[in-house]
């Protein structure tokens, strides 16, 4: 990426190799400038920076291996054994209410002190912010809705109806707890494996935006702003 650039700096010398040049290195600019949903920090930083990434970057090894076995061993619980999610939860917590009533009855007859446990409490700071990030959220998907609704934004229309639509396909296929494990093994997987290949995957993901960027610019001029717009007037705030 350093070459790259600095060949970006460089004027080239000559009457025809200069313009062949910065044509070369203009693109490779743009390849190597390029990044996947944009981003601008590391991987480990648009993660989140915690424990949280390290997991999913495996840089805590045991864990990341951990929780693909729990993920596959709950799919085959959920999924192959024909149990219901209520029945399954409902029993693992009876399992641990009991053996943890059991404990505390046994060190008592045994004149044994237990472990103090860590009280767990949701300070009303977490639960006033989680509630204000949860408004925000919803407010934009009303908003949305309300846009597609009065038909004032056509190329939300189309990207909405367009992911539904693939949802009702992909769910055609799968159940829930399929996508929900699916789900989890390529989130543990895939960050990991972008993030030792990030330059390569980086390079292709830039082509192929070019050539989408192209014919999605071909669509919109000819399609997309010759269909009627409704502009919504500004109102005072």
């Amino acid at each position: 990426m350093e070459n790259s650039q600095d060949l970006c700096s460089t004027e080239g010398d000559g009457d025809g190799r200069k313009d062949v040049a910065s044509t070369s290195y203009t693109t490779a600019c743009v390849g190597a400038a390029y990044r996947l949903f944009g981003r601008q920090e590391s991987m480990h930083n648009c993660l989140g920076g915690g424990q949280a990434a390290d997991v999913l970057l495996w840089k805590r090894g045991r864990v990341s291996f951990g929780t693909i076995i729990v993920s596959t061993v709950s799919w085959l619980v959920f999924e192959r054994s024909g149990l219901s999610f209520l029945s399954v939860c409902a029993d693992i917590l009876l399992i641990l209410v009991v053996l943890l009533f059991l404990r505390a009855n046994y060190a008592v007859y045994r004149n044994k002190q237990l472990q103090t446990l860590p009280e767990l409490v949701l300070s009303e700071e977490m639960v006033n912010n989680a509630a204000a990030s949860f408004r925000v959220k919803i407010n934009n998907v009303l908003l949305m809705a309300h846009d597609i609704t009065l038909g004032k934004d056509f190329r939300l229309f189309f990207k909405v109806v367009v992911c539904l639509w693939l949802f009702s396909v992909i769910g055609s296929f799968f159940s829930f707890f399929t996508l929900a494990y699916i789900g989890s093994i390529l989130s543990i997987t895939l960050p990991a494996l972008y993030s030792k290949h990030e330059e390569t995957v980086d390079g292709y993901c830039g082509k192929i935006h070019r050539q989408f960027s192209k014919h999605y610019k071909i669509v919109d001029e000819g399609v997309f702003n010759r269909l009627p717009r409704n502009v919504p007037k500004d109102k005072d705030s």
